[in-house]
């Protein structure tokens, strides 16, 4: 017999008890072993059919040898990282759905994972029930990733999709996804991009081997995403959708960033609505290959975390494959500036002025543009170039009170 303890009963927690529980039979078939959840940690009480197995004190897990694999679904740093840092050290597997603590942490556990020769898995910490982690280390291991992108967060991609579809303006679509429980009353790890930054740095430790931290990684949210830069985007044949990017550069490192993007139309990821996420990695020899499905839930995310518990039973004493090293503070190179074209936006008071200096000033790196009077504002899309160029060009000009700059995928 397998015994089984779970940390944290929230959301995921009693949707990964419910699954192990209820369809204990179908999990012994996979494993070919008697499966038993003996503990579940939560310092709150609940009336459910399995109340007898909780617990609020955490040493009754890790003091108990006959308990092998811990699933950690408590969210957060603190105390989960000291609590599956524990649990390794003791011997046992740890799966877990916790994207924060896997990008901040997650060198540091796999090490002493191999070194007790248990597993520390994350596949859901990453676009929730979309199988993605297993098959980039696994299925395109003969592959050089060289670019992965990502739209990572459920959330944002709902309320975009409501300003693109139903004209609705971000602080009205923000509260619809709260109402429906797509959004958390504290939204801002959503919408300022917290959340995707975790998730790329995760994606980007597994396809190029080094550890990248949040701090690394350029993050904008979408807050200060309008209607009117939803209507510009699509007069340009595109859509605004939260893009979280890396990819390796011809100096040997890599770059990584959040932020909200114009998307072309014929693009993929443009396709991708409502709550569901789409990973897009680029191989040498595939070229790009896509995963889409739910990016968070609670089915979804708990069908993940028991597949990792699954994939723990079965291959007790075989090498692990979720690996990376440590990074550095110089891997992600934040003051690289690929060229490519870019979103750009201007006001002023004077629109007569402003489309003088626009037409003498940056008619020579304008793709194509629209002019707004009545707002006092123009938009373009540049010819490809480095926003370091183009906004040393924006800060010259007299007549600009504002102006945005977005990338593209075009």
């Amino acid at each position: 017999m397998i015994n089984i303890a779970i940390m944290g009963h929230g959301v995921v927690g009693s949707g990964v008890a419910e699954i192990l529980i209820n369809h204990n039979d179908r999990i012994k078939n996979r494993v070919k072993q008697d499966i038993n959840v003996k503990h579940i940690l939560d310092l709150r009480d609940f009336n459910v059919a399995y109340s007898d197995k909780f617990t609020k004190d955490f040493n009754d897990i890790l003091n108990d040898d006959s308990v092998s694999v811990v699933a950690e679904v408590m969210g957060g740093i603190t105390p989960a990282y000291d609590f599956v840092k524990a649990c390794l050290l003791k011997g046992k597997s740890v799966v877990t759905s916790n994207k924060e603590l896997v990008a901040a942490k997650g060198a540091e556990l796999i090490k002493i994972a191999n070194e007790k020769n248990v597993s520390f898995l994350f596949e859901a910490s990453v676009g929730g029930g979309i199988p993605v982690l297993r098959p980039i280390s696994n299925c395109l291991a003969a592959n050089e990733i060289d670019e992965i992108w990502g739209i990572l967060n459920g959330t944002t991609n709902y309320i975009l999709n409501k300003m693109i579809v139903d004209n609705m303006d971000f602080a009205s679509a923000l509260k619809l996804a709260q109402d429906l429980g797509f959004a958390e009353r504290n939204p801002a790890a959503d919408v300022e991009g917290h959340d995707a930054c975790r998730k790329i740095c995760i994606l980007s430790a597994l396809a190029y081997g080094k550890h990248v931290y949040p701090d690394q990684v350029k993050t904008e949210g979408i807050t200060e995403i309008t209607l009117d830069d939803v209507e510009y985007a699509d007069n340009f044949g595109a859509v605004i959708k939260l893009i979280g990017h890396s990819k390796k550069v011809e100096n040997g490192k890599i770059i990584a960033s959040v932020r909200p993007t114009l998307v072309s139309r014929s693009h993929i990821l443009a396709g991708v609505n409502g709550v569901f996420n789409a990973v897009v990695v680029n191989g040498d020899q595939t070229g790009e290959v896509a995963f889409y499905g739910k990016g968070a839930g609670k089915e979804a995310t708990a069908s993940a975390v028991v597949g990792d518990i699954i994939d723990c039973i079965k291959n007790q004493n075989n090498e692990k494959y979720l690996t990376w090293e440590d990074g550095s503070a110089d891997y992600v190179d934040t003051r690289y500036s690929e060229s490519s074209p870019l979103y750009v936006t201007l006001k002023g008071d004077d629109f007569a002025a402003l489309k003088g200096e626009f037409s003498s000033v940056l008619s020579d790196i304008c793709d194509s543009h629209i002019m707004n009077e009545y707002k006092n504002e123009i938009a373009f899309i540049t010819k490809p170039n480095n926003e370091s160029f183009v906004k040393d060009k924006l800060t010259a000009l007299k007549t600009v009170n504002s102006y945005k700059i977005l990338h593209t995928m075009f």
